[in-house]
């Protein structure tokens, strides 16, 4: 089984896709459809997640529970004051660029949402 990193960068300006984006890789983990996922949240995505209600909330409680949630971008939370907020959900924030190395040099299939 392959591992699976989606980096999810959609937000506000697309909220369909950007629904449809997080509530698919919500189903891929809760279906266990690879060997491990990851979400790394980028750009316009982590406001949308930070302010979520409804299925959009749901869907990112179920990615925090699971653990697939790995981190957001921590300059970027900044940037649209939403890092608080990120944090008091179970989010950790680091530098994106780190983290999305450390899963390709781990072997991960990269996919952008």
């Amino acid at each position: 089984m392959a591992k699976v990193l989606f980096v999810l960068t959609s937000g506000k300006e697309t909220p369909e896709k950007s629904r449809m984006a997080l509530v698919m890789v919500s189903r891929q983990v809760n279906a266990k459809r690879y060997e491990d996922v990851k979400v790394l949240l980028y750009g316009t995505a982590e406001e949308f997640v930070a302010t979520g209600e409804g299925p959009i909330a749901e869907a990112f409680e179920t990615l925090i529970k699971s653990g697939a949630i790995d981190s957001a971008c921590v300059a970027i939370a900044k940037m649209y004051n939403v890092d608080e907020k990120l944090k008091s959900k179970g989010v950790e924030l680091f530098p994106f660029g780190e983290r999305l190395a450390k899963y390709v040099n781990d072997g991960y299939q990269v996919i952008t949402l």
